[in-house]
């Protein structure tokens, strides 16, 4: 068999991210590039990974500029797989510095080393209260214990019970009628501050297990009501992840977590 000489050959990782331990968190594709490829073969790549974020970054003359996609669409932030990019590059690609500046969809967002924990300084969103959404309980399976309904970048449905988080099931098919990128669910915790489940079947991803920009949204509206800017959160189903957020009082929030490495290779286009 003749050898394709216009193989194109891109390195590929998976990164474990808000999670020490292998097979926790949430999972990330990261792609480093040397140029942009096209939107139709970055969407393409995404695809292929089927996990909910694969990170895109290509350098810059003061850093990098970085993409993520899910499986069906590109979108304007995602915490996990920024995380997961910057493990790769402190990690991976040599990268000496102490912070890592990602120039997005969302504005410039920077991530520092601290130990064995990665800093993502990103801006902080406010939610809104809203009359809960005709069907959306429904959709959810929730019948009881709901606090309110609030929305920002997703809706957010607050519950009095923290055991209901873990026995959610719901209809993705009838929550995927909602103008919404997604719907998390949380409750106040007796071990973390606070801890949630994140869907959006409207992007392409049934449940994402740990979803970093959520909380930019979910700990200012946590902070309010603790009285407190530095909180604890656990987030996912049967898969679990945790993060440290940290509100500060110029409009911005600290995620801190870990990640490691599951998988390294190659694609070949």
């Amino acid at each position: 068999m003749m050898k394709n000489n216009n193989t194109h050959n891109i390195p590929f990782y998976q990164v474990d991210a808000f999670t020490a331990e292998p097979f926790g968190g949430n999972p990330a594709g990261v792609c480093p590039l040397k140029e942009w490829l096209s939107d139709d073969t970055l969407q393409a790549i995404a695809r292929e990974n089927n996990l909910s974020e694969t990170a895109f970054f290509v350098p810059t003359d003061d850093g990098y500029h970085l993409r993520w996609c899910t499986p069906a669409v590109e979108v304007d932030l995602c915490g996990h797989a920024t995380l997961a990019a910057s493990w790769v590059l402190f990690n991976k690609l040599g990268y000496s510095g102490k912070t890592i500046r990602f120039q997005t969809r969302s504005g410039e967002l920077s991530v520092s080393r601290h130990g064995d924990e990665y800093c993502m300084d990103f801006p902080a969103q406010k939610a809104q209260a809203i009359d809960i959404p005709a069907g959306l309980l429904e959709a959810l399976g929730i019948t009881h214990g709901v606090v309110g309904v609030w929305k920002a970048a997703d809706l957010i449905v607050l519950v009095d019970d923290k055991t209901m988080i873990d026995g959610l099931s719901p209809d993705f098919n009838a929550l995927n009628v909602f103008d919404t990128r997604g719907v998390i669910v949380t409750a106040a915790d007796d071990k973390f501050d606070f801890v949630s489940r994140w869907f959006g079947p409207q992007v392409g991803v049934n449940e994402d297990p740990v979803t970093g920009s959520a909380h930019t949204f979910l700990a200012p509206f946590w902070a309010e009501r603790l009285g407190k800017n530095t909180l604890s959160a656990q987030q996912g189903g049967a898969r679990k992840g945790t993060l440290r957020c940290v509100v500060r009082d110029d409009g911005r929030v600290e995620l801190y977590g870990a990640a490691r490495m599951m998988i390294e290779g190659t694609f070949s286009l």
